[in-house]
């Protein structure tokens, strides 16, 4: 059984679009959903900086823009599909539930309606690495902070003020090794996001959503969800709720998947995958280089 899953946000590092652009019809379609959006995802996809590409408006569709390239580019015929975070549109995107131009008109107003929620408080987040959940998440509510990603395979992202999170590097969770800052740019999956909840709720009642045409495992509780209506409400609420990412490990294993492979700019997925499910395998899509790898496991997929 195979997965495919599609990364959030602080995956993206400057010029990862630049070879993707290179295969056929690539840099056509990546023009028209710029047309569509209003934004220039060749530019920041190839030429723009790190600060320039942490920007929540335009890291969250130049994401879900690599995802759907890199997939289509792979043409996977996936059992079950699930996406952390922002990925999450990408995944609803190859689920069929919408079409790519409307997954990315609609990744376009959720960065930002997050982006303008998080400019109201300085806020951001960061990987705690080591430790048990039992002893962390305790510690961090303590802090006024917020799990926001649980992350599975010893994984936790804590998020809130700046100054909570310089608390929680001051004093960290007992067990945990270190705190690690993320590059993104606000607390998001938490209550500071309910501004851009109602942003999105708004923006969603206009989408046309068609059912899923696969297993598609939902960010909120690790579950599959049965109906695209249900996967659209999913995705506006979690934008101000948690991340379970544990729990979609959990209903892989559950699923029997055995093979996992992971969108551009892949890496974080199979990362904790390789912790959290022994015995899965796993391969990220970063450059185009990846995808010969990635079609012989297809084929060693296709024949067990």
């Amino acid at each position: 059984m195979l997965v495919l899953v599609a990364p959030g946000q602080g995956a993206q590092t400057p010029g990862f679009l630049t070879p993707w652009l290179d295969l056929p019809g690539a840099s056509d379609r990546v023009a028209a959903w710029s047309d569509a959006i209003g934004l220039d995802l060749a530019h920041y996809g190839t030429k723009a900086d790190a600060d320039e590409i942490r920007d929540t408006a335009v890291a969250q569709p130049l994401l879900v823009a690599a995802g759907l390239l890199s997939a289509s580019a792979l043409a996977a015929s996936p059992d079950v599909v699930a996406g952390h975070s922002v990925g999450e549109i990408t995944a609803a995107a190859l689920a069929g539930v919408l079409d790519e131009e409307t997954a990315l008109r609609l990744v376009r107003t959720r960065g930002l309606a997050m982006a303008d929620a998080a400019a109201v408080t300085e806020t951001g987040m960061a990987a705690l690495l080591g430790g048990d959940p039992e002893v962390t998440v305790p510690h961090l509510e303590k802090l006024g902070l917020t799990p926001a990603n649980v992350n599975g395979g010893g994984q936790i992202v804590a998020a809130g003020t700046a100054a909570q999170i310089a608390a929680l590097t001051r004093d960290k969770p007992e067990g945990v090794r270190r705190v690690v800052p993320l590059t993104v740019a606000g607390a998001f999956h938490t209550h500071h996001m309910a501004p851009a909840v109602d942003r999105l709720r708004e923006a969603a009642a206009a989408l046309t959503v068609s059912e899923p045409t696969v297993t598609y495992v939902s960010n909120a509780d690790g579950k599959p969800v049965a109906t695209g209506a249900e996967v659209i409400s999913r995705l506006v609420g979690q934008v101000a709720n948690p991340v379970r990412w544990d729990l979609c490990m959990e209903t892989f294993k559950e699923l029997g998947v055995t093979t996992l492979i992971e969108a551009c700019p892949g890496g974080t997925l199979t990362g904790l995958a390789k912790r959290a499910l022994p015995g899965v395998q796993t391969l990220a899509l970063k450059t185009p280089d990846d995808l010969d790898a990635a079609r012989a496991l297809l084929a060693e997929h296709a024949g067990a």
